[in-house]
């Protein structure tokens, strides 16, 4: 019996240990894979940093390149183009125009009836429609017949009072946020897509013309008066309310920014200077590189797997349409190479752009104790069932990794337009005022996000001159904004003066 008794124990014993030995194991294999994924993390937020030496050296970098494309065509990464408004909206502006707002998945129709000098806009109405996916890689007689069609259905709706004058054509400011080459006030020849539309038979040729042709396919009399784009049209509604507003900058789904410069300081101006002696200059700054980017090897490759690779370099790493996904890709390296979610990889986590930016802003935002709006959305979008409170923290870190880069990367971006117009000093017993307009769903609804940008403006400007400096809400610059364009460049301007 005895015998019997000490063997007994003795395999006990030897299965206990086993156990145990197993559960160390585990321990330290699952403490190894957190050092791994911790490891990485690390190691993407040193290669993100933005101190405020590389934030001064990006600054400046912005100055350079905005002077190198005033000098000559094709001589910048940016392509500082002319728009051709040299007078921004007075305030005085007065009857019905409508605008059309193109500038990512939805497009807005817009109709506004402006009272003139102490009027102001005195009613507005718009509708938004989305734009089907096929269509933005479809052809341009499918797109601008879809757009046409609901500018139609939009003009149908005219209430008592909101018609034109009779014998009068009704007039359209065209907000389009893509590049292009802007021949006049109201024509204007795409340069290339952006934000995912690829649609190669527009690409060259005249959008105004394009937009036009689908009109009058459909009998809808109309008259395009301005062409401009959403960081433009921004700037007018900014002006317009505020004449001390100096630029716009959008931070959306892309991102752009559009000033007022010196005629004389635009060395590729071959034309008669404006009597305004000022023309707005769209700069599509997502363009923009320097070698002083903080680049990693996420964006990398999701430049490489772009639409448009080695182009917006400055967009993928600023604007909506990507933060989220490069969360999405060091998630992914934090899964593979040290299984954060456990032996499997999500399958949901390998597909692009399946976490969005205003995924990532809630997950960020979250302040509940247990994060859990972090795991509804892994649960959610990801279909992660179980995350524990230490793995939420880390999403929440990543996020404002991302987040705070971008923001700080549009703060220095701010700074080189504010130098390159001479107001980043406060000259003795001057106290001129400088505007900056902003707009963009990223801006608006990511206050972390704006947050950190404006703290970033006055600490890369110092106190004195940042009192000088605001940044201001544009209230739907876009689509008012281009309204206020399409009636100070109306047809019918010379006949109500003379």
């Amino acid at each position: 019996m005895g015998k019997v008794a000490v063997g007994a124990a003795v395999v006990c014993a030897a299965t206990v240990c086993a156990a145990a030995a197993l559960v160390v194991r585990h321990r330290m294999r699952c403490s190894g894979r957190w050092a791994r994924a911790m490891a990485i993390l690390r190691e993407f937020e040193e290669n993100c940093g933005t101190p405020i030496g590389k934030l001064r050296q990006v600054a400046d970098a912005m100055t350079v390149e905005m002077h190198a494309g005033l000098a000559s065509e094709g001589g910048s990464k940016l392509k500082m183009l002319i728009s051709y408004v040299d007078n921004l909206p007075s305030g005085e502006e007065n009857g019905l125009f409508y605008a059309l707002d193109l500038g990512g998945t939805n497009f807005r129709v817009i109709r506004v009836l402006l009272g003139g000098k102490d009027g102001g806009v005195v009613k507005q109405e718009f509708e938004e429609v989305s734009i089907p996916p096929h269509l933005m890689t479809g052809s341009s007689d499918a797109l601008f017949g879809f757009i046409a069609t609901a500018l139609a259905n939009f003009v149908a709706t005219e209430s008592e009072g909101l018609h034109p004058s009779p014998g009068r054509q009704r007039e359209l400011g065209f907000t389009f946020s893509f590049p292009v080459r802007q021949t006049s006030i109201a024509s204007g020849n795409l340069i290339k897509w952006t934000k995912g539309f690829l649609i190669d038979d527009v690409v060259g040729q005249d959008v105004v013309g394009e937009l036009t042709k689908a009109m009058e396919r459909i009998g809808l009399d109309m008259r395009v008066s301005a062409l401009v784009n959403d960081t433009i049209g921004t700037l007018a509604g900014g002006r317009y309310h505020n004449p001390d507003v100096i630029a716009a900058v959008i931070l959306g789904t892309g991102t752009n920014a559009a000033y007022v410069e010196r005629a004389q300081a635009i060395p590729k101006w071959h034309g008669l200077l404006p009597k305004s002696g000022e023309m707005v200059i769209n700069m599509e700054w997502g363009n923009f590189r320097s070698s002083h980017l903080p680049l990693t090897e996420y964006d990398q490759d999701l430049d490489v797997e772009s639409l448009n690779p080695g182009e917006q370099i400055f967009e993928k790493i600023i604007s909506g349409m990507y933060l989220g996904e490069i969360v999405r890709r060091v998630l992914l390296k934090m899964a593979e190479e040290a299984a954060f979610f456990g032996d499997i990889v999500p399958p949901k986590l390998k597909i692009p752009f399946i976490l969005r930016t205003p995924h990532m802003s809630a997950m960020h935002h979250d302040e509940s104790s247990d994060l859990r709006v972090v795991g509804s959305k892994l649960k959610d979008i990801l279909e992660i069932p179980h995350t524990s409170l230490k793995m939420r923290k880390a999403i929440v870190e990543l996020c404002d990794i991302v987040a705070t880069r971008g923001a700080r990367l549009s703060a220095a971006g701010i700074v080189g337009i504010i130098k390159k117009l001479g107001r980043d000093t406060v000259k003795d017993g001057e106290k001129q005022k400088s505007v900056i307009a902003m707009d963009g769903g990223l801006y608006e609804h990511y206050s972390k996000f704006s947050t950190c940008m404006e703290s970033t403006l006055k600490e890369l400007l110092g106190e004195e001159v940042s009192d000088n400096i605001a940044v201001e809400q544009s209230n739907d610059g876009s689509g008012i904004g281009a309204a206020l364009l399409a009636a100070s460049h109306s047809q019918y301007l010379e006949v109500e003066e003379s």
